[in-house]
């Protein structure tokens, strides 16, 4: 009996052990996952063959925190760099960058990607021969698929390269480190580097093709507010008929934006809404109003002081109801989106009281994914 009693004990410990690191180890993972989104810091993955030559160029840029070796691509669940080596496991070695897009931009870093490999080689890269040394964009997002795609067209149109580029855009997966040896190899084991780097063939290329334009300089990424306020250039919006605007729209969102009606104060999505992130217009998706920009008003609506693109929002006097007011209305839905009042905190003295169903938010989370971006560097500003 006292052997049971033991036996059940020692199992009972194991299985409350096991559980124990399987939970602390995913909360690791979640916060360090918080962590860079709370910093804002992006993510961009690469593969343009050795990863040890990959590391250097990027780790030297400002904004960029950090680069990881990996392999992603592939079937097989965290493969080892022997499984990858044999081209079985369909993984390309890739690297994966951590950078700040407010000193350094994605297009910055395809720039460098550029320098560093040779896209035109689709099936391995210099030395270096086989599937798992191909060269690829790994997109985390629709704007980075579109930014990679526009910098590859440019590029060929170019004609830099006699041949045709060949590098692949694709989906990124799930990306798993390499092994611990790997990781910033060319500090940890310099003249072993050095000797492969030569014998690679890789710089005698580099310096061929681009010569005295090898090292990309980053342009001055602007942390102006005044320089994010500005309507994204890809919104181009063209107001479809009321009879879609009924499917579109729910009966409340409709009734305010169409039919210049008031939702009920305290009883709407964002009055309360305290996390960081722009406000859009609900029809069109024209960025309206900042998260930065609101305050408390005891109202029971959104309230703000000013607009996050001010060409963006219309003006014009109500004498409805017997009442002289300022009627908010977005450019290019021509919504109605609420008043405009004199009673506001400094430093402007206005208050911009808007209707929740004219709105939707877009967390500081999403603005990359959104195609916002250029509003993300206005939330890095102490």
């Amino acid at each position: 009996m006292k052997n049971s009693y033991i036996l059940s004990f020692i199992i009972l410990s194991s299985l409350a052990l096991v559980l124990f690191i399987a939970i602390n180890g995913f909360s690791a993972s979640e916060n360090e996952s918080q962590s860079n989104s709370s910093s804002g810091l992006e993510r961009a993955t690469f593969a343009g063959g050795c990863f040890w030559c990959m590391e250097p160029p990027f780790e030297k840029m400002p904004g960029v925190s950090k680069v990881i070796s990996g392999y992603t691509g592939g079937k097989k669940v965290n493969p080892t760099y022997k499984e990858v080596a044999t081209g079985t496991t369909d993984h390309a070695e890739a690297i994966e960058i951590h950078y700040n897009p407010a000193k350094i931009s994605y297009n910055d870093l395809l720039e460098v990607l550029w320098r560093n490999i040779d896209p035109t080689d689709g099936n391995g890269q210099f030395v270096d021969r086989g599937k798992q040394y191909r060269p690829a964009i790994f997109y985390h997002n629709k704007n980075q698929k579109k930014l990679a795609q526009i910098s590859k067209d440019n590029l060929e149109k170019s004609k830099r390269f006699n041949k045709k580029i060949a590098i692949r855009i694709v989906k990124a997966t799930e990306f798993y480190s390499a092994e611990e040896y790997h990781q910033d190899f060319y500090k940890k084991s310099t003249l072993r580097y050095k000797i492969y780097r030569v014998g690679s063939g890789r710089d005698q290329f580099i310096n061929k093709i681009w010569g005295d334009n090898r090292h990309y300089k980053v342009s001055k990424i602007s942390t102006n507010e005044n320089s994010a306020n500005k309507q994204p250039s890809d919104i181009i919006f063209k107001k479809p008929p009321k009879s879609e605007l009924r499917k579109k729209l729910t009966f409340l969102q409709y009734r305010v934006t169409q039919e210049k009606g008031t939702e009920p104060p305290y009883m709407n999505k964002y009055w309360s809404n305290k996390k960081r992130g722009i406000y859009v217009d609900i029809v069109s998706g024209e960025p309206l109003f900042s998260s930065r920009d609101k305050f408390k008003s005891g109202t029971g609506w959104p309230s703000f002081t000013k607009p996050l693109v001010p060409e963006n929002i219309l003006t014009r006097k109500d004498s409805s109801y017997n009442m002289s007011r300022i009627e908010v209305k977005s450019k290019n839905a021509y919504s109605h989106l609420g008043h405009l009042f004199n009673d506001g905190p400094k430093p402007t003295g206005l208050r911009y009281c808007i209707n929740s169903a004219s709105l939707r938010f877009i967390p500081f989370e999403k603005l990359l994914d959104e195609g916002y971006e250029k509003f993300a560097s206005a939330f890095n500003q102490n």
